[in-house]
């Protein structure tokens, strides 16, 4: 009996907890477990398999082999039971977890918006105090002649025209590749403790906020911008999410807790690494905004009104609360 309370006493809170987990997950379902114990629950499945095995081998007491049997019965189901399928995971990322992956990175979200901002201001007002600053924030492939040596009609032609959307579709296609570009960047360098992120978001804000005062410098400034919004409002929020995937990882670098700044990080990227599969799909629908839509539709105003109505329908989704699958 003294072997059996000392083997008893040396593992019982592993098996709480292991109960704890499983009640739970009956009561509700798995998906009221939070992250770190859904990893937790096969690592705990595993260890009341060895006491199981143990308390067999040295005929411990009956009640301790019947409670644990019992235990791993019930743990067994969650571990290796039934999948489920490729289209309900999928379902249940765009449903639950890509919009409460967002919703986790909501500080992260505002300050890489702020600097996007910041740099699209501080793009504006250098462009429009200086020209000569033009050349310097905006890469060639990116301007495509569009500089201030070009008149008011022609910027106008490659924002209305047929043939200056012809020739716009080099510079959306080059924007959309940019884009990508410095979502997937933003993202991946943020492990450099976010500081090549903040600099990737400020400059790009810079660009854009030059490409307006050009053509705010021509009188063309709404134009600009119903040209940039149709699909800028998904593709720069994705920036933007993007961006504070970065931050969250570089913020459990510099600030890891009591955990290794290696556990920390990955901890950290599980939330991040669902936040940029969503940014690809998001890139993605850009990415025919810009092939199709926004060369098809020609009215400001139509423009204004479908990029802000994607807008609010993208903040809608992450951020409106939702009653979870559980009810």
């Amino acid at each position: 009996m003294t072997a059996s309370r000392d083997f008893r006493a040396a593992r019982q809170a592993e098996w709480r907890r292991l109960d704890d987990l499983l009640t739970r997950a009956e009561k509700k379902s798995v998906r009221a477990l939070a992250d770190e114990e859904l990893l937790a629950l096969p690592i705990l499945y595993r260890g009341a398999l060895s006491s199981l095995s143990v308390a067999r081998e040295t005929s411990l007491d009956h009640e301790l082999i019947t409670y644990l049997e019992g235990l791993c019965a019930r743990a067994y189901f969650y571990v290796y039971g039934v999948r489920t399928s490729a289209w309900k995971r999928l379902a249940a990322f765009f449903r639950t977890d890509w919009p409460a992956a967002v919703r986790s990175l909501w500080r992260e979200t505002l300050a890489a918006l702020a600097l996007t901002l910041l740099g699209a201001l501080a793009g504006y007002l250098l462009v429009s105090a200086d020209p000569s600053w033009f050349g310097g924030l905006v890469p060639a492939g990116l301007a495509g002649g569009r500089d201030f040596s070009a008149s008011a009609e022609s910027l106008r032609e490659t924002l209305y025209h047929a043939e200056g959307a012809q020739g716009l579709s080099a510079f959306a296609a080059y924007l959309f590749t940019h884009n990508s570009q410095v979502s997937i960047l933003a993202f991946a360098l943020g492990f450099a403790f976010g500081i090549p992120t903040v600099l990737l978001l400020i400059h790009n804000g810079t660009m854009m906020g030059a490409m307006l005062a050009l053509f705010a410098s021509r009188g063309l400034g709404p134009e600009m911008g119903g040209w940039l919004i149709i699909h800028g409002s998904t593709e720069f929020f994705a920036i933007v999410l993007a961006g504070a995937a970065g931050f969250r990882i570089g913020w459990s670098v510099v600030f890891p807790g009591e955990e290794t700044r290696l556990a920390a990080a990955t901890k950290a990227g599980r939330a991040a690494a669902l936040v940029m599969a969503g940014v690809v799909v998001m890139l993605l629908f850009a990415g025919l905004l810009e092939g199709f839509g926004r060369q098809l539709i020609t009215n400001d105003g139509a423009r204004y009104v479908i990029g802000l109505s994607l807008l609010l329908a993208w903040l809608a989704y992450f951020y409106l609360p939702r009653r979870s699958a559980n009810g």
